[in-house]
């Protein structure tokens, strides 16, 4: 085996694993969410994600002096609030939606960006994603099913989620052509933070002393699934391990089932299968055209 294969299959099993952590890390924010206030437990977390940060960024080259360093602070900026909010929305579909259907109209969220990759970033879509863009839209309605299932006036959240997670994508494609990876990590956690503690201190409430061994699990496994993603991105291209991102779904509905009773219904089964299945051809096409 090559170094480059060996380095995809290594790329490979972290996309996986980091997977595995966020999903579980959902599963934490949902019990903690529906117990507490959301905004609060968001709040928390953003605390030890920007801590892990700016410990990353201060080891690499030229420190936190070249991370911060950006032509483009407003936008960064707006980038980390922007994320920061979606994450408060996500999590409050799980106490809405619960995991599983949450997570199934979630998934649309790369056909968004594929959708709007041409006017935010003048890309060219041509008609083969288009046509894959229509057709995983097709499954997202089959997912909310107007005449039963999913669909409720709740089932707008993870939409607005969905939407928001696509644009910060987009934002940070479009920064990407100016400032480091480094740079926008940097901005994205310390700005977020910035934002839940301004929003989040109102909110604050005790919390039972068993819950805060929850909520120190759920910050591990957020510096740990960002640390996973990091080295995945480290070794492979995005196109090689972006593919098994959507095992985050399967990890999902495991501990939905499993952890909250949560029933997978025949329409989001199916639905999703379809959501995934044009978000692969997309990732495909994109890679071709690569």
């Amino acid at each position: 085996m090559s170094p480059s294969e060996s380095q995809t299959r290594a790329g490979i099993l972290l996309m996986i694993g980091a997977t595995l952590v966020f999903a579980t890390q959902d599963g934490l924010s949902r019990h903690l969410a529906s117990e507490y206030n959301t905004i609060m437990v968001v709040m928390i977390r953003y605390w030890f994600f920007a801590a892990f940060v700016i410990a990353i960024s201060a080891r690499k080259a030229g420190g936190l002096r070249a991370a911060i360093r950006t032509e483009q602070p407003l936008l960064q900026a707006f980038r980390g609030f922007l994320l920061a909010g979606e994450v408060c929305v996500a999590v409050y579909s799980f106490t809405l939606l619960g995991l599983i259907n949450s997570q199934a109209i979630f998934i649309a969220y790369p056909l968004m960006v594929a959708a709007l990759s041409g006017p935010v970033l003048g890309e060219q879509v041509g008609w083969r994603r288009w046509t894959a863009i229509g057709i995983g839209f097709v499954g997202v309605i089959l997912i909310l099913q107007p005449n039963d299932g999913v669909f409720e006036p709740a089932a707008i959240v993870p939409v607005i989620s969905a939407t928001m997670f696509a644009l910060y994508g987009l934002l940070t494609r479009y920064v990407a052509r100016k400032d480091t990876t480094a740079t926008s990590f940097f901005w994205t956690g310390t700005m977020g933070a910035v934002m839940m503690t301004v929003v989040g201190l109102p909110f604050w409430e005790p919390m039972a002393a068993s819950d805060w061994s929850w909520m120190g699990i759920l910050c591990v496994t957020g510096v740990l699934g960002h640390w996973l993603l990091i080295r995945c991105y480290e070794l492979a291209e995005a196109s090689a391990v972006q593919p098994f991102a959507y095992l985050h779904l399967v990890f999902a509905a495991i501990i939905g089932t499993a952890v909250f009773g949560e029933v997978i219904r025949m329409n989001v089964a199916i639905g999703a299968a379809i959501v995934v299945g044009a978000g692969l051809f997309t990732l495909w096409r994109e890679r071709v055209r690569g």
